[in-house]
C-alpha cells in the first residue's frame, strides 16, 4: 500500500504542475500598454453590436424569445460540440503520430494535414455537395451496383462533415507545437517506475496537453458558431446564416445586431469552459537543458498509421483538390474563358502576411500577462480577445465601416482597416498558440534573469520571446492560412477594386461558374502550401522523413 501511495506522489511530481499565480505581482508597463491597446481595438465590434442591439427596445426580446430563435439556438451548440468532438478525435492521434513517432512521411502529412486551413468553407461545401450528394459523383459511381440515391447529406451531417473538414487543423497545429515542447524527463521517469507506454501517455503527457486541446478545441467552437459557407450551402441554419438572412432580406442592422447577441453569449460560455478545462495549471520543463523526445518506434503498426493519416488528408484535401481540378479541366476542355490577374495572388499574400505580423505582435502581451501576471483583469483582457472570432465577418465589418466612416474616415476603405479586421477575427489563435508555448517555460528561467538585474522589459525580450519562438511562428501560420480565404470582411473593407483570391473564387461560384471559380481556389493552395511547409518544417530540425 506504501508502495502504491509513493508511486502515484512520484507520478504527480513527474507531471511537472504548479499551482497558483504569477511569479511577478506587478506587471511593467511595456505590457500592459500594448495589451490595452489590443482590447480596445477588440471591443469596438462589440461596442457596436451593444449599441444596434439596445437600439431594438422591447422588440429585442420578442426576437431572442421566440421559438425559431431557441431551435436555432439549439442547432448552432449541437454543431459546434460535434464539431469539437470530432477534431479532438482526429487531431491527438494524428499530432501523436507526426510528432512523436518514426512512421514514414512524417513531414509530409505535418504540411498536408493543415492545408484545409485554406479551404473556404463554401468551396468545401461544394465539394461535399459535388461528391456526396444524392446525385454525386459516389452515386455516379455506385449506380452500376444498384444505387439509384444517397442518403440525404444536407442539413447536419452535411454541415458536421464540411465544418470538421476545414476546422480541424486550429487544433491539430497547436497540439504539435505543445507536444515539441514536451519534457522527456518526465516520460522517462515514469517508465522508469514500471509504468506502461500506454498509462504514461494517459498519466503523464495527455495532462500536459490540457491547455493546448483546450485552446485548440475553443478555436474550433468558435469557428463552428462562426461559418457561413458551410451551413449555408448545406442548408443547416445556424445563427451566421439568421443574421445574413436578417440583414438581407429586412435589411434590419437592429434585429440583426440583436441576434447577433446570443453567438457572443455562447462564446463567453464556451470560453468559462476552456478556461475551467485547462485549469491554472502550468506545464513546463523542471530543470535541465531543452532535448527532443525520443521518437516511439511502431514497428508493425506503422502501415496502419500511415494510412490512418492518409485517410485524413485524403476527404480534408485530396478530395476537394481533385473536384477543384476537374472543374478546372472541364473548363478548359469547354473552352471557357479562364482569366485571373496575377494581382490578385499579390493582395491575398500581402493583406494576410501583414495580418499574421500586427496578430502574432499583439498576442505576445496578452499571452504573457494572462500566463505570467494572472489576475481577474488580465484574465478578463485575454478571455476579450476571443469574442471577436466567434462573431461572423459581416459584423466585424459592418462595425468597422460605422468606426471609420464617423470617427476615423482617412481609414475608410484602407488596407489597414481591412488587416484591423483580420487581426480582431484571428488573433484567438495567436493568443492560444502562445499561451500553449509558454506554459511549457519554467519561469524560474525568467526569475534568474531578473535576479541578476535585468530588468522586467529586458527579460521579455531577451528571454520569454525567444522561448514563445514556437507558439508565435504556429500562431502567425494560423492567422495568414485563414485571412487569405476571409470572404465577408474582404468584401466590405477591401479597397476598391482590391480582389483576392477568396473572393474571386466566391464572385465565379456566386455565378455557377465553377470552372472560374477552380482556378483561384487551387491557387490559393498552392500560394499557401509554400510558407505552411516553409513554418511547419523548419519548427523542428533534424526530425526523419
Amino acid at each position: 500500500m506504501e508502495v502504491a501511495v509513493a508511486r502515484s506522489q512520484a507520478l504527480s511530481d513527474v507531471a511537472g504542475r504548479t499551482r497558483g499565480g504569477s511569479r511577478h505581482s506587478r506587471p511593467p508597463a511595456s505590457l500592459w500598454l500594448p495589451a490595452a491597446l489590443v482590447a480596445v481595438a477588440v471591443a469596438i465590434p462589440l461596442v457596436y453590436l451593444l449599441l444596434r442591439a439596445f437600439g431594438a427596445g422591447g422588440e429585442i426580446w420578442d426576437l431572442l424569445l421566440r421559438r425559431r430563435t431557441l431551435e436555432i439556438l439549439g442547432r448552432t451548440v449541437a454543431l459546434a460540440g460535434t464539431v469539437t468532438t470530432l477534431c479532438a478525435l482526429i487531431t491527438l492521434p494524428l499530432a501523436w503520430l507526426i510528432v512523436r513517432t518514426d512512421m514514414p512521411l512524417r513531414r509530409t502529412c505535418r504540411v498536408l494535414s493543415a492545408l484545409p486551413l485554406v479551404i473556404p468553407s463554401y468551396v468545401a461545401g461544394l465539394v461535399v455537395v459535388a461528391a456526396l450528394g444524392p446525385r454525386g459523383a459516389l452515386q455516379q459511381l455506385l449506380a452500376p451496383l444498384g444505387v439509384e440515391r444517397l442518403p440525404e447529406i444536407y442539413g447536419f451531417p452535411g454541415a458536421t462533415l464540411t465544418v470538421t473538414m476545414v476546422a480541424f487543423p486550429y487544433m491539430l497545429l497547436t497540439l504539435m507545437a505543445s507536444m515539441r515542447g514536451l519534457d522527456p524527463c518526465l516520460e522517462e521517469a515514469s517508465r522508469s517506475m514500471g509504468c506502461s507506454p500506454w498509462r504514461t501517455f494517459w498519466r503523464v503527457v495527455f495532462p500536459q496537453l490540457r491547455p493546448a486541446l483546450a485552446a485548440g478545441g475553443l478555436l474550433v467552437a468558435l469557428y463552428s458558431l462562426r461559418d457561413f459557407g458551410a451551413v449555408s450551402l448545406l442548408k443547416y441554419e445556424t445563427f451566421t446564416w439568421a443574421i445574413y438572412l436578417q440583414y438581407q432580406t429586412s435589411f434590419d442592422r437592429v434585429l440583426a445586431a440583436a441576434l447577433a447577441v446570443i453567438p457572443v453569449l455562447i462564446a463567453v460560455i464556451f470560453l468559462v469552459v476552456e478556461m475551467r478545462t485547462r485549469g491554472r495549471s502550468r506545464y513546463h520543463r523542471a530543470t535541465g537543458t531543452a532535448r527532443p523526445s525520443a521518437l516511439v518506434r511502431l514497428g508493425q503498426w506503422k502501415l496502419l498509421a500511415l494510412s490512418f493519416c492518409s485517410l485524413v488528408i485524403l476527404l480534408s484535401v485530396a478530395l476537394p483538390v481533385a473536384v477543384l481540378g476537374y472543374w478546372l479541366g472541364k473548363g478548359f476542355s469547354n473552352a471557357e474563358p479562364l482569366r485571373l490577374a496575377w494581382s490578385t495572388v499579390a493582395n491575398s499574400g500581402y493583406a494576410s502576411a501583414l495580418a499574421a505580423a500586427v496578430a502574432a505582435v499583439a498576442a505576445i502581451p496578452v499571452a504573457i500577462l494572462s500566463v505570467r501576471h494572472s489576475s481577474k483583469p488580465s484574465v478578463l483582457l485575454e478571455r476579450a480577445t476571443y469574442v471577436g472570432f466567434a462573431l461572423p465577418g459581416i459584423v466585424i465589418a459592418l462595425a468597422l465601416v460605422f468606426f471609420a466612416a464617423n470617427y476615423a474616415p482617412v481609414v475608410y476603405q484602407t488596407l489597414g482597416l481591412l488587416v484591423v479586421a483580420y487581426v480582431i477575427l484571428f488573433l484567438p489563435q495567436a493568443v492560444g498558440s502562445a499561451e500553449s508555448s509558454l506554459r511549457q517555460v519554467n519561469p524560474h528561467i525568467e526569475d534568474a534573469a531578473r535576479s541578476l538585474g535585468s530588468s522586467p522589459t529586458k527579460v521579455i525580450r531577451t528571454i520569454t520571446v525567444p522561448l514563445l519562438r514556437p507558439g508565435i511562428v504556429a500562431g502567425a501560420a494560423l492567422v495568414f492560412l485563414t485571412a487569405m480565404k476571409e470572404l465577408p470582411a474582404t468584401l466590405i473593407l477591401g479597397p476598391i477594386g482590391f480582389k483576392t483570391l477568396a473572393t474571386s473564387a466566391w464572385s465565379a461560384a456566386s455565378e455557377g461558374l465553377f470552372a472560374s471559380a477552380a482556378l483561384p481556389a487551387l491557387l490559393l493552395l498552392l500560394v499557401s502550401s509554400a510558407p505552411m511547409a516553409f513554418l511547419t518544417l523548419s519548427q523542428r530540425k533534424g526530425e526523419g522523413l
